[in-house]
């Protein structure tokens, strides 16, 4: 899957969007749908909700698919943890600044969340791509 990215900007914030990250939990536009909308182009609207809003539901963004920046702010994110879940009947997630080192040797910096396959079912692994849903992953399954 290509590396694709796309931003959206308002005067406060900048959201860019990485679909090959996306894992499709929906929780995006299933709980902000005035914000995002994926049966319209361009499916991201910042201007639907205000920024605390449209930053409270990134945060909750399973994949790291969504992140935002705010614009002339400087955060130190010297104090964040690194964390790692294991979700149930999904993707393995690594939340924090992580370098992954791939078997190929590609050296790769992410930040925020990581969704990790671990059903193996994914098209784009080492990265969760949803295939869990497909193939009806269970944690019971795995053991």
């Amino acid at each position: 899957m290509k590396d694709i990215s796309k931003t959206y900007h308002n005067e406060e914030i900048s959201v860019t969007w990485k679909p090959s990250l996306c894992i499709h939990s929906k929780k995006c536009w299933t709980q902000l749908a005035t914000v995002f909308d994926p049966k319209i182009k361009p499916w991201i609207n910042l201007e639907g909700a205000n920024t605390e809003q449209v930053i409270k539901q990134i945060d909750i963004c399973p994949s790291g698919a969504l992140s935002y920046k705010r614009k002339n702010v400087i955060v130190n994110e010297n104090n964040s943890k690194n964390k790692i879940e294991i979700t149930p009947n999904g993707p393995i997630l690594v939340y924090g600044s992580i370098e992954l080192n791939h078997s190929n040797g590609k050296k790769e910096l992410k930040e925020k969340v990581t969704a990790l396959c671990r059903c193996g079912a994914s098209a784009n692994k080492p990265f969760c791509d949803g295939s869990h849903h497909k193939i009806g992953f269970s944690d019971q399954t795995s053991l």
